[in-house]
């Protein structure tokens, strides 16, 4: 498919990079961003210093703050705004995008009130488009270092698989294929509760021994949850799964797990989120997730655990206890084989 013209919509960090990288790769780059102030500091100074300074742009990308042109000639748009914007977001660009153009999305979350993916709010809101979702341990400052990672393009398209992988081929970030769209988007998600829960721990003064056993459990808990609501838990393996919760749960690179760390100094978590000064999509995703396991009875300890303290303010050692006195002591309790439940478009 020829391409000259890419839309990404979101002034952030990892829409930053990931802009950069298609403009370096010789195509069009439209960034959109709410802020007039950051489009003419990314067309004159070519950098996002509110969220990379000193991350020099290519002159391929061109700032836009304004809807319609920046999208209307577009044949690949990757959307990578918070999860509480998302469905709006994508509105106000489907009524200029092309109608066959295809849609990305990279935002790791769930909307606040639906239960919905962004996969899902985009097959709602654009029925008939390619839809994909990306995911990955994809810290946005180490990519802008060329520091290699890999991150995961899933779709039921093989066209937008392959479309993808071409505009951010690049030495140091390399662009793997999935088609189990839901279950790449779930990791991506589920993991951010699960870096705060990590945060936390290290600001208690734990040790790696116990980051280990969250990760495993973690792991173990979003293939439990996601098998039930219709993902392959095998995709929880791969990168967006595993690979994407390894590096949320021990870097302070991650917004949610430095959240955490606030929390685990005794801030409540409106301190903790303003600390940050960014959003940290684990905590809407927190609430949802907890809501749905109540109403699925799906057995999520550290969720459970994580929740007492954040909504019913009870004490940090709730994680603990979380770990050390649930139910269940079973260690890999998922097969490959075993049959998926819900439909996933549901």
């Amino acid at each position: 498919m020829p391409m000259s013209t890419v839309s990404v919509l979101g002034g952030g960090s990892f829409g930053t990079v990931i802009a950069n990288i298609i403009g370096q790769n010789g195509y069009r780059v439209k960034f959109w961003m709410r802020s007039e102030t950051l489009v003419e500091e990314v067309n004159t100074k070519h950098e996002n210093s509110q969220y990379l300074p000193g991350y020099a742009l290519h002159e391929n990308v061109v700032g836009y703050a304004d809807m319609q042109a920046a999208v209307e000639d577009s044949d690949v748009i990757f959307v990578a705004v918070p999860s509480a914007y998302f469905r709006s977001v994508v509105k106000d660009m489907l009524q200029w995008s092309k109608p066959d153009a295809i849609l990305v999305s990279t935002t790791k979350g769930i909307e606040p009130g639906t239960f919905k993916l962004m996969s899902q709010v985009l097959r709602q809101e654009a029925p008939d488009a390619r839809i994909g979702v990306m995911s990955g341990p994809n810290l946005a400052k180490e990519i802008a270092a060329k520091n290699l990672t890999g991150t995961v393009i899933a779709s039921e398209h093989v066209s937008v698989r392959e479309v993808v992988q071409q505009v951010l081929k690049s030495e140091y970030f390399r662009v793997y294929t999935n088609d189990d769209m839901f279950g790449v988007e779930l990791g991506g998600a589920l993991k951010n509760i699960y870096a705060i829960i990590a945060g936390l721990a290290d600001a208690m003064g734990m040790g790696h021994n116990t980051n280990s056993m969250l990760v495993t459990r973690s792991l173990t808990e979003m293939a439990r949850f996601g098998r039930r609501l219709g993902a392959d838990p095998m995709t929880f393996l791969g990168l967006s799964g595993v690979g994407d919760l390894v590096v949320t749960c021990s870097s302070p690179l991650s917004r949610n797990f430095r959240v955490g760390m606030a929390l685990g100094k005794g801030l409540k978590i409106e301190e903790a989120v303003a600390e940050v000064g960014q959003v940290a999509e684990g905590v809407n995703t927190l609430k949802s997730v907890y809501e749905k396991a109540e109403e699925l009875e799906v057995y999520m300890p550290l969720v459970n655990g994580l929740y007492q303290i954040i909504y019913n303010g009870s004490s940090v050692n709730n994680i603990v206890a979380s770990l050390m006195l649930g139910e269940q002591a079973l260690d890999v309790e998922y097969e490959a084989n075993q049959t998926k439940t819900l439909n996933p478009k549901e």
